[in-house]
Order: C-alpha cells, then structure tokens, then sequence
C-alpha cells in the first residue's frame, strides 16, 4: 500500500467533497418520495405486530439505528441479523411483523435466504434498495429507491453514500409514523427517562417556576418608579401587573423601562398601567418547561408568567431555572 501524503488544503477538500456527495445523495431521495411512504406508514400501523429490520454488513449497521430510531419514537422495533435467521433467529418474526430490509444490491444471498419465509408467513416486506430491479425489490410488497450516482469513497467500494441515503430513508420513515401516532413529548420522556433527550420533559412548569414571596405582582394602578424599584428589589427583570381583582393584566420588563423612559420625559406621577405591556405571553403551571422555553425562543424574552385557568398569577419562569434544570 502506497501512503499519500495530503497537505491542508487537500485534506479540507477531500472532506468536503465527501459531504456534498453525501447531501446531494440524500436530497435525490426527495425525487423518489410517491405514494411508498403512505403505503409504508399505513400498513406498520395497521400491523398488529412490531417493525423487523434486517440487513448484512454495514446495511446491516443502518438497519439497527433504523430500529433503535422507531423503537424511541413509538414503533416497537427488533434488528435481526440475517446469517444468524437460518439458525434459528427467523423464530423473532411472526405473522402480524412488518418486516424493512436494507440491501444496496438487492442480491445479499444472508437476506434472500428470508424471503421464503416471510413470504410463507405472508408478512409486509418493505425494501430499502439501491436497485429497483433487484431481487429484493421484486418480491417486496413497498419499495424505496435509495440509490446513489456514487460513492463518497474515491475508490467506489466502501458503503459511504449509499448508507447515509439508506438511514436518511429510514428517518423519514420514522418519523412520518411519529407524525401519524400523535406522537408527544410526554411519551418520548417513557423511552429516554434518564438521557439529556427526556430531561426536556421531564419537568412541567409548576416545578420549576419561582411562586411566593418571591414573586413580583404588583397593582396596575401603583406608579411606574414604584414599579422600577420591585423590578430592582425582586431581581427577576420584570413585574407582574393585576387589576383590583388580583387578575393579571399586563407586564413591565427591564427592556420596557428603557423603552418608556425614551418616551415620557416626566415619569413621577406616570402610572404604570398606562405604559405597561397589555396581555402579555403566559404559561400554564401543568405545561412543560420546554413549552416556556419554546415561549421565551419564539419572542425573545426571558421569563413568562404563570397563570391559573382564571388569570390569577401564580408563578414566573425565568430563563435560568430553566438553564439549571438542564432545560435550556
């Protein structure tokens, strides 16, 4: 073996040919979308049973992250390895499966050596393939053409761009049934209870939210230096307003301060419902702490109001209690 030394500059082109490669492999898959992914995503949920994916080799490596992607987001899948089927592992599939089976060629001997099988148990056979007119492809009930002009890898032998368009494919899938189930945060927290990906769903907005003493409501009617000073006092950058019932009905922020005092030159006698910001964004203390967080992204600020289903403030949430909860 020859060793070929590259310099920077060849290197950096080296690897981002290797990407555009790849991206525009996965973008042609976008061509070949048509009427499979309805047909793929009803019959798994209509199927009684689980999600069998199969594959040899490094298809074989996208076939486990396929099942691994369904099974964390509502589709109990299995991976069966297809040399280890002949001895005895086909026992896993049953006749309420639906079975995905990756092969770019088509032609794996390991995966054909199923199909009679899953044929005689009359199980949905979905194919991933990078040729249509393989034999995989014509005794598949569901085809997806996941072909490639050509392989990242400058020699065209190893799997590089054809993988990434097989477990793109598989993506889409996924997460079309996702789509389909109604899939929620509340139920991807069951499958990821410990990881970083359920933490964000962990918490509701009750649990995280500052309420008592340490809440800064004030009247409507209470003047605007009195507002500037709980704002200062309770340090949480803001205050909530409430009429004389107690509802709330606006709000004053630090970045409202700055704005005001641009506009009234004589603040002394200036009421604060006068200037305060009406209807302000609130959060219910049942949602979830990635709901506020989605709140404070979506409109650029840093802390909601929680309110009960009467408008009584009962809470705020700020930015930090969702950063130390690992939220943010």
């Amino acid at each position: 073996m020859t060793v070929l030394e590259l310099n920077q500059s060849s290197l950096e082109s080296l690897a981002k040919s290797v990407l555009d490669i790849e991206a525009n492999s996965i973008l042609k898959l976008k061509e070949r979308i048509n009427e499979n992914i309805s047909q793929a995503v009803d019959t798994i949920i209509n199927s009684k049973g689980r999600v069998i994916v199969t594959g040899m080799g490094k298809s074989g490596h996208i076939g486990k992250k396929i099942a691994a992607t369904l099974s964390s987001t509502g589709t109990p899948a299995y991976f069966l390895h297809p040399a280890e089927s002949t001895h005895g592992d086909s026992g896993i599939i049953t006749r309420q499966d639906v079975v995905i089976a990756l092969s770019n060629s088509g032609e794996t001997s390991e995966l054909l050596n199923l199909l009679p099988l899953i044929k005689r148990f009359e199980v949905p056979l979905i194919a991933l393939t990078g040729k249509i007119h393989s034999t995989l492809a014509n005794r598949a009930d569901i085809v997806f053409d996941v072909s490639v002009e050509r392989e990242a890898c400058p020699l065209g032998k190893a799997p590089t761009a054809s993988t990434t368009a097989a477990l793109a494919m598989g993506d889409a899938i996924a997460i079309c049934l996702l789509k389909q189930r109604g899939f929620s945060a509340e139920d991807f927290l069951m499958f990821h209870p410990s990881g970083s990906l359920g933490k964000g769903v962990l918490y509701t907005v009750g649990d995280l939210m500052i309420k008592g003493e340490e809440l800064p409501v004030a009247n409507e009617n209470i003047l605007f230096v009195d507002a500037i000073n709980i704002i200062t006092e309770k340090k949480l950058g803001c205050v909530i307003l409430t009429d004389d019932t107690g509802k709330m009905t606006g709000v004053v922020t630090d970045g409202d301060i700055r704005r005001i005092i641009m506009k009234h030159t004589k603040l002394d006698n200036l009421v604060t419902k006068v200037v305060m910001t009406q209807n302000p964004k609130t959060v219910s203390e049942n949602a979830l702490a990635v709901k506020a967080l989605a709140l404070m992204e979506k409109h650029s600020i840093t802390s909601v109001a929680v309110c009960d289903k009467n408008k009584y403030p009962i809470g705020i949430i700020h930015i930090h209690n969702l950063l130390k909860a690992g939220v943010a």
